[in-house]
């Protein structure tokens, strides 16, 4: 499956790419899996994602809690908490 994923703030800043477009393998079916899957890609993926607990994460423009499925997305949103003052 393919799916456009854009990062956000320091997500961005750690991945070192604004947006991607990435083929899933079949075992990504959810959104945690797919935090678990980018973290293991390489060295700024584990960094990024080294507390996914932290990431807070939108599906097609729709905010999601962990273990949402993937099924039918055409775009993931990463990024940090949102703090305001």
């Amino acid at each position: 499956m393919a799916l456009t994923i854009s990062y956000f703030a320091w997500v961005r800043e750690r991945m070192g790419v604004a947006e991607e477009v990435v083929e899933l393998p079949v075992e990504v079916a959810d959104l945690t899996a797919l935090l678990a899957w980018l973290a293991a890609r390489d060295a700024r993926g584990a960094l990024a994602f080294a507390e996914p607990q932290r990431i807070r994460v939108a599906i097609d423009g729709v905010m999601m809690r962990p273990g949402a499925p993937l099924a039918g997305a055409r775009e993931v949103a990463l990024f940090p908490p949102v703090t305001g003052g």
